[in-house]
């Protein structure tokens, strides 16, 4: 009889101790994830055993049946086959764009005679060099219209430029329509010579990487040569192109004094998707923005999320900056600023600014991040979808009879038994209403905090044949959560079977391991990680929370600001606010006389004498 087969587990020990790239796979030999590791063994190790803490881990764990893994020589070798692999594979696992549609780039084809500028979304190409990338597509054009007003340098669509082109640089015979109104050089007609050509070239990319000091420098001292010159017609040109720099340079966010070159990357997060915003600041100013919407993340960590982004997006830039401004470091820091100067040429650092003009930029990327998400929440009715899948969810997950349109959570806040409060909160078709909110004053006198013996009073309050009546209190619920596990849960049951409403479903939300314990089954039901269903009852819950702990705060506040003045006879509010401010405490004015409060503007020698009293009794509350 041959041997079973070994486990993954067992599989995982022959795995070497080795930099390298891992890929878990299902059945159907489909990547689910792919990883890396400084080493192989250990970290897939991590994931065998249950000791990758990540919520989305259990749930792909069990759909692997086999894996693959590639040995480096290096950890920056192992970054960038991770994110060729992921590319490749786009696995469900891995952080993603949120679709794979390909951004504009502003490019010059250098490897041509004459090298012309062109607005393209092609794969980058050996002799081109590319800008951007720009998620704003007129943004792109309208750079290219702005840049050749300022250096004439040739279209890649003009067709005299093709045909000077095909032949090698050889002119074309006829001018071009561009070279007729001053934006073209006029290759085309030997109007400019191949090494004027490329000085041109080389003020275009200066300008694309941000350099517009040189070049308005330079056009300055080229308009002051010409009128010097008496050539009145030049020094115009060289006018009309610095006025058109210095209008960019208007209309550019200065965000430092110093000539600071870097990209400032904020993130937003919310749920399964989250929104990226890029500032590109080059010499103190932001050039432009890019905005993304990233997918397949939220259940990782920051720093996951954080290196998964940039490794997509600089993996298509050839423009990187001296330095990242990051809410967090990547996973592998050193690997990932290494991988970017090697890219760069000079160093990269990597930043998590915590005070200063870098922080305030960070902020506003992130409040930048945020728009972008709402934006296309809103644009592809992301919310609808994740709402009604989510109800769905939990139809079939806790066996209701229909989907839960209206879903009612209660809470209990207390402070050893004191102060205590409940809240109800309410959500209609997966949305908060928060018109339908009640807030409880716990009635039990227990002493002690016993949130079993509170939850069904106030389950009993509300559910009561004349409050299920009242129309304020809305329709029947088609679930009730309660916050916490089986005691809870089966304390409101009871209070439901006792008032006749024993087929109201119900559930209770234990917070440390976001589980449902139901009425039907000793386990508890686990919602898939990041699933729809999970974050709604988790927004519910915290929701209740919220609502329990402000109503709770807000009665211990007005407690503590009874004092032992509430006894003096005669002693209001004002006159209680000017001895606060003559003496700063109760405990000062304990130490004056009569007279001495008696001095207090508005305060009478009687009042005063009987607040001598009432201190020197400590009070007859």
């Amino acid at each position: 009889m041959s041997a079973p087969y070994p486990s993954i587990a067992e599989q995982v020990g022959s795995v070497p101790d080795s930099p390298g790239v891992y890929l878990w796979k299902n059945a159907e030999g489909d990547v689910l994830y792919v990883g890396k590791a400084k080493s192989l063994k250990k970290r897939m190790r991590q994931y065998t055993s249950g000791q990758d803490e990540r919520e989305k881990i259990p749930l792909m764990m069990e759909q692997v049946a086999a894996f693959d893994y590639v040995v480096t020589t290096n950890e920056v070798e192992s970054l960038i086959l991770e994110k060729n692999l992921i590319r490749q594979f786009n696995p469900p696992y891995n952080v993603d764009y949120r679709d794979d549609k390909s951004y504009p780039f502003i490019a010059l084809t250098l490897d041509d005679p004459y090298p012309a500028i062109k607005y393209t979304r092609e794969k980058h190409k050996a002799g081109t060099r590319y800008f951007g990338p720009f998620t704003d597509s007129r943004a792109a054009r309208e750079t290219i219209d702005t840049v050749r007003r300022i250096v004439p340098i040739c279209r890649a669509t003009c067709a005299e430029w093709k045909r000077v082109t095909a032949k090698d640089g050889a002119p074309a015979g006829r001018p071009c329509f561009d070279f007729h109104v001053g934006i073209g050089p006029g290759p085309c007609v030997g109007a400019i010579s191949r090494d004027d050509y490329a000085l041109n070239v080389a003020k275009v990319a200066r300008f694309l990487t941000g350099k517009h000091d040189d070049l308005e420098g330079e056009l300055g001292r080229q308009m002051r040569a010409a009128a010097a010159d008496l050539d009145f017609e030049s020094a115009a040109r060289h006018r009309n192109r610095l006025e058109a720099v210095q209008s960019i340079r208007e209309r550019q966010t200065i965000v430092s004094s110093r000539p600071l070159n870097m990209d400032v990357v904020g993130f937003y997060r919310e749920e399964t998707v989250a929104g990226v915003h890029v500032f590109v600041v080059r010499e103190g100013r932001v050039l432009y923005g890019n905005e993304f919407v990233l997918d397949k993340g939220l259940d990782v960590p920051m720093c996951e999320l954080v290196e998964g982004f940039l490794l997509r997006y600089y993996g298509d830039v050839t423009d990187i900056p001296k330095e990242l401004v990051l809410p967090e470091l990547p996973q592998w820091p050193e690997v990932v600023s290494a991988w970017l100067t090697e890219a760069r040429g000079t160093k990269v650092s990597l930043t998590v600014p915590q005070r200063g003009e870098k922080h305030d930029l960070l902020e506003l990327g992130q409040r930048n991040a945020q728009h972008t998400l709402m934006r296309f929440k809103v644009r592809t009715r992301y919310d609808e979808g994740r709402l009604n899948s989510a109800l769905l969810q939990l139809e079939s997950a806790l066996s209701l009879p229909a989907p839960p349109l209206r879903i009612e959570c209660y809470d209990i806040s207390t402070l050893h038994g004191t102060h205590s409060v409940a809240s109800m909160v309410v959500f209609a078709n997966g949305r908060s209403d928060s018109k339908s909110y009640r807030r409880f004053k716990v009635r039990l006198d227990s002493g002690e905090a016993n949130d079993v013996a509170m939850m069904s009073e106030v389950l009993r309050r509300r559910f009561a044949a004349a409050r299920m009546a009242d129309g304020r209190f809305g329709s029947r619920p088609g679930l009730v959560i309660v916050d916490g596990g089986k005691p809870q849960l089966n304390a409101a049951a009871a209070v439901l079977e006792e008032l006749g409403l024993g087929d109201i479903p119900i559930a209770g939300l234990a917070k440390r391991e976001e589980e449902l314990f139901v009425t039907w089954s000793d386990d508890p039901v686990v919602l898939p990680s990041g699933s729809p269903s999970l974050y709604l009852v988790k927004r519910v819950r915290d929701e209740a929370h919220r609502f329990a702990i402000e109503y709770h705060r807000n009665l211990r506040g007005k407690a503590m600001t009874a004092s032992v003045l509430d006894d003096v006879t005669g002693l209001g509010p004002k006159r209680k606010k000017a001895l606060l401010k003559a003496f700063g405490s109760v405990k000062r004015l304990r130490e004056m006389t009569a007279e001495q409060i008696a001095e207090v503007p508005g305060i009478p020698l009687q009042v005063a004498e009987e607040i001598v009293a009432v201190l020197a009794q400590g009070g007859a509350r």
